[in-house]
C-alpha cells in the first residue's frame, strides 16, 4: 500500500517525507520523479506491549510513502500532467497545505480538489465514449461500464468527488482500474510553523474545516520540526521533545491517520525475539493476516490463539490472560481485530 503526498511547490512535503521515512532516502530536490521510501508507523501500543513482553527486538509496521513533485503553479499542462499520473498510481491522498505563511489555505485545498476532479472529467469523457462503442458490438461487461463510468462522470460534472460517493465492492474494483484521483482516500495535513506547533492559526482551522467539508480529516504537523526530530538520538529527542512542551512527535499521530485512510488495521505478534507490529486490511480474516507474516502460515493455517492488547495492559501477562478467559481460539472465519496479539498455529 502507497500513500502519496501531495500539494503545490514548496509546502513541505519533502520535508515532512523526510521526517516520515527518518532521512533514510536520498531526496531528489527539484526533480520531477518522486521520492519513495518506508516509513515506520509509530505505535504506543507496540511499546506497551514490549513493557510486558520484553523482546531482543521491537519491530513496528510499514508503509511505502511516496513523496510527488509539487503541483506548479503556472508551470504548464506538461509539468502538471506529470505531476498528476504519480498521483494517479498511489492507493491514498496525503495532502500537504502551507499554513505557516499568508497564503490561503483553504483556497489551496479546494484549488487542488478541483484540479483531482477536472482531471478525472477528462479521462471519463475518453473512457464513457469506449465503453459505448463496446455495450453496442453486444459486449455484457462494457454495458455494466458505461453505467457506473455514467454514474461517476455525472458526479463530476457537479464537481463533487468520486471518494463521497457510494460505491459497491464491483463498483470500487472498476474505479480503481481506471486510476481516478478523486477517488482516492485523502488525508489533509496542516503543516504550520515552528511558533505554531499546535496548530492555533487560522490557516490550521481553515484546513481542518476544508477537512470536514470533503468528508475526511486533518492533522497538524510541523514538518522542519518533526524532521529535526527524526534525526536525533532517542536521548536528545526526549530533551527537545521536553523543552518545547511537547508529549510524543506529532508523526506518530500523522502515520496513525495514513493507516485509517488506507483502511488498515494492526495486529501484533509477541515473543522473546522480537514484538512486532503488523498492518493488514481492515476486516482481513486470520488466515489473510497470517499470511502477511509467511505464505506458508496462510496455507497451512490451523487456527490463531489471540487476546486484545487491552487485555495485556489490564492484566500484565499472557498466564493472566488465560485465567481470566481472555485467550480466544479463532478459526479461519475470524475477521482480525485492531490491537489483536495472535499466535498463529498452522501446518505445511
Amino acid at each position: 500500500m502507497e500513500c502519496g503526498l501531495i500539494g503545490l511547490q514548496g509546502v513541505g512535503k519533502t520535508t515532512l517525507f523526510q521526517a516520515l521515512t527518518a532521512h533514510a532516502v536520498p531526496v531528489q530536490v527539484g526533480s520531477m520523479k518522486p521520492n519513495v521510501g518506508i516509513a515506520s508507523m509509530p505505535d504506543p501500543r507496540l511499546e506497551r506491549i514490549a513493557e510486558f513482553i520484553p523482546p531482543e527486538k521491537l519491530i513496528p509496521a510499514t508503509v511505502q510513502v511516496v513523496d510527488i513533485p509539487g503541483v506548479p503553479s503556472g508551470g504548464g499542462a506538461a509539468s502538471l500532467n506529470q505531476v498528476l499520473a504519480h498521483i494517479r498510481n498511489v492507493d491514498a491522498i496525503v495532502h500537504v497545505v502551507n499554513c505557516w505563511d499568508s497564503r490561503d489555505a483553504a483556497a489551496d485545498v479546494a484549488s487542488m480538489d478541483a484540479e483531482l476532479i477536472l482531471t478525472d472529467l477528462v479521462v471519463v469523457e475518453g473512457a464513457v465514449d469506449k465503453a459505448a462503442r463496446a455495450a453496442r458490438s453486444g459486449d455484457a461487461d462494457a454495458k455494466k461500464r458505461v453505467a457506473v463510468l455514467e454514474k461517476v462522470q455525472e458526479v463530476l460534472s457537479e464537481e463533487r468527488a468520486i471518494r463521497n460517493e457510494v460505491w459497491d465492492a464491483a463498483q470500487r474494483a472498476l474505479l480503481k482500474s481506471y486510476g481516478f484521483m478523486s477517488a482516492k482516500p485523502i488525508l489533509l495535513v496542516a503543516n504550520v510553523g515552528e511558533d505554531d506547533v499546535a496548530g492555533g492559526s487560522k490557516a490550521a482551522d481553515a484546513v481542518h474545516a476544508a477537512a470536514k467539508d470533503l468528508g475526511t480529516t486533518a492533522v497538524t504537523v510541523c514538518a522542519m520540526i518533526e524532521s529535526e526530530i527524526s534525526e536525533m538520538a532517542e536521548s536528545d529527542r526526549s530533551e527537545m521533545l521536553e523543552s518545547m512542551g511537547i508529549e510524543r512527535p506529532a508523526i506518530g499521530v500523522l502515520a496513525a491517520a495514513m493507516n485509517v485512510v488506507l483502511g488498515l488495521s494492526t495486529f501484533y505478534t509477541a515473543g522473546e525475539k522480537e514484538v512486532r507490529a503488523w498492518s493488514i486490511t481492515a476486516g482481513a480474516s486470520a488466515p489473510e493476516a497470517a499470511g502477511t507474516i509467511h505464505s506458508d502460515i496462510q496455507r497451512g493455517f490451523i487456527r490463531a490463539e489471540c487476546y486484545h492488547c487491552d487485555d495485556l495492559f489490564e492484566l500484565k501477562n499472557e498466564k493472566a490472560i488465560k485465567e481470566a478467559g481472555k485467550l480466544r481460539s479463532e478459526g479461519k472465519s475470524y475477521a482480525m481485530q485492531d490491537g489483536d496479539v495472535v499466535h498463529f498455529l498452522f501446518n505445511v
